[in-house]
């Protein structure tokens, strides 16, 4: 009886991983003779961590995935592992398998740190998250240091910045194979401009919208994170659609390093597209990471006093994270 039942349920499931492979498809995944790429995520059992270990798990491009947290990650991997999709899944915890859990990855991803609760400023979460960053970022340096990072760690403003002066300071820094995962406020838009323009969310019409509406979306897009944790009654914050946006941008990572042509997404990055050293725009990843980074094009006169009204506080936000890893 249950031998029945077993080879009832695998044909089941032969045929809902057909389904699945069909639908990976249609999304531009293709595992067929897809190179071997190990993805490390840390902070896996975090908020984040969890669902972004689920959609990576997901990912046929995805040969080998390594989930690291202090605590707790043995039982996601665990849980991960029995999905029926082509990748390995082993779990890390405590420092002393940081270093098992990065070796020979292609992708790191860093959600791991502490998330934004009701009256924390960014200036906050800086305090507690940079530390943990710059140790990872150490770890880094010594087990993985071609690796592509994706910094997921709020404030990402600061935390890229750190990452940057901790591989220098080890002399593996490239410019290239550091972002910062901005990809959220793009799906956001993306969304709330759908909403209320009533199109299609996949779509990418021209701007259609008043000058009000667009200010009022621009706002909301800003403010998005805070929507989330008011709505969450300070319980959580924006984790599932954090995650997704992170699986997006780590996706694009690993297409790129495939040698897939014309790859873009937003990220924040070194740049010198404005005069300071970091900036969020659009890049065409590549076998490298960074192949181009594109310049701001056109901006209306509002986009434009919004560009001048946050260098100062992004110039800040910059040098704290360099004063940081100096310890000024």
């Amino acid at each position: 009886m249950k031998a029945a039942m077993l080879r009832s349920v695998i044909r089941r499931s032969t045929t809902s991983s057909a389904a699945s492979k069909t639908y990976l498809s249609s999304r531009g995944f293709s595992s067929e003779s897809a190179p071997e790429r190990k993805v490390a995520i840390l902070g896996a059992a975090g908020g984040i961590g969890q669902p972004l270990s689920l959609l990576m798990k997901l990912n046929p491009l995805v040969s080998r995935l390594a989930l690291y947290d202090i605590a707790g990650t043995p039982g996601v991997a665990a849980d991960v592992s029995h999905i029926n999709t082509r990748s390995e899944v082993k779990g890390y915890a405590a420092d002393e398998q940081l270093g098992q859990a990065l070796e020979g990855s292609d992708v790191v991803i860093i959600p791991a740190g502490v998330p934004r609760k009701p009256g924390m400023t960014r200036d906050d979460l800086f305090k507690i998250n940079a530390g943990i960053v710059k140790s990872l970022c150490e770890a880094i340096a010594k087990y993985c240091p071609n690796a592509l990072v994706n910094m997921i760690s709020n404030p990402v403003n600061s935390t890229v910045p750190i990452a940057a002066e901790v591989f220098k300071s080890h002399g593996v820094y490239d410019e290239k194979r550091l972002f910062g995962v901005t990809t959220l406020d793009v799906v956001r838009a993306k969304t709330f401009y759908a909403g209320k323009a009533n199109v299609n969310v996949a779509a990418s019409p021209r701007a259609n919208l008043s000058d009000e509406d667009i200010k009022a979306l621009t706002k909301r897009t800003q403010d998005g994170g805070t929507e989330v944790v008011e709505a969450k009654a300070g319980k959580g914050s924006a984790t599932l659609s954090m995650a997704y946006a992170g699986a997006i941008f780590a996706d694009a990572c690993l297409k790129g390093l495939n040698g897939v042509p014309d790859v873009v997404e937003c990220s924040y990055v070194q740049s010198t597209v404005t005069e300071l050293p970091f900036f969020a725009s659009k890049v065409r990843l590549g076998k490298n990471g960074v192949e181009e980074v594109f310049g701001l094009g056109p901006l209306s006169d509002y986009e434009q006093q919004g560009l001048e009204a946050l260098k100062p506080e992004l110039k800040s936000s910059i040098e704290k994270g360099i004063a940081f890893v100096h310890g000024n």
